[in-house]
Parts: structure tokens; sequence; C-alpha cells
């Protein structure tokens, strides 16, 4: 299934998704602001034939929910209304640094790297997902 993964910022969204096998997750774009967001990322999922949607939940250090896990939620429920689209939930801790930490690595300048960070961290929070539900196909 095609998931598409939304790492959802209050100036960037990142975007990510990943091929119908559920191998490879990859980048797909930025949106800046707020305005319209909605209708982009359904407009962005039909494009893409996405199966189902990705969240990136943004936990405290200690795995809890905070105020921005409860906008991401209610968030992430608006466009499941509008799409009838399956919606999963994956942590995101320590995404954005580890794309960054990809980034550091690339040469580009800091406003390039700016640019993209938002959907590399999206990519990699959907390959924690995919990852964690081959581990749970394994284990059945």
């Amino acid at each position: 299934m095609r998931f598409l993964c939304i790492d959802l910022g209050d100036k960037r969204t990142g975007l990510a998704i990943c091929d119908g096998d559920e191998i490879l997750a990859s980048p797909l774009a930025v949106l800046e602001g707020q305005k319209n967001l909605h209708t982009e990322i359904i407009k962005i999922a039909q494009q893409q034939e996405a199966g189902a949607l990705v969240f990136g939940l943004p936990l405290n250090m200690d795995g809890s929910e905070g105020q921005r896990a409860v906008q991401t939620r209610a968030f992430a429920e608006k466009i499941k209304d509008k799409t009838n689209l399956p919606v999963f939930f994956q942590d995101e801790r320590l995404s954005s640094f580890a794309a960054g930490e990809k980034l550091s690595q690339t040469g580009l300048t800091h406003k390039k790297k700016k640019n993209r960070i938002d959907a590399i961290a999206a990519a990699e929070i959907l390959k924690n997902f995919i990852e964690s539900r081959k581990r749970g196909k394994d284990s059945d």
C-alpha cells in the first residue's frame, strides 16, 4: 500500500511517500504555511494514489502527548473525515535530528537544507512506520 506521510509544522509541513511494496520511503514535498493545508494534502494524496495517511506524532521525550500531539490528531481527523483514508500515527521524536544529520553531509547551503529538511523528516517518520509494520507482520 502507498502511504503518504505528513510531518505537520507551524510554518512548513513535510510530505513523504512510499512505494506500493512498502520498501522505499521518499521525501515528496514541503508545503509552506497553513492556508489551504487540508486541501493541498488531500489533493496530493489523491495524485499520489495514497491508500492511507501516516502522521508524525510529536510526543514529548518521556512519551507523553502534549498540545502539539493533540493538534496533530485533530488535524488528521479532519482530513480523515474528508478522504475516508485510514490514518495512522508514528512517533516522530528525533526525526528532524536524523534528517539534519543526513543533510549535514550534503554540502548544501543552510537555505537549501531548510527547504528540504521537513520532507526528509517525513521520510524518516515513514521509514520508521514501515519498519514497525514489518516487525508486526513478522511476529504474526
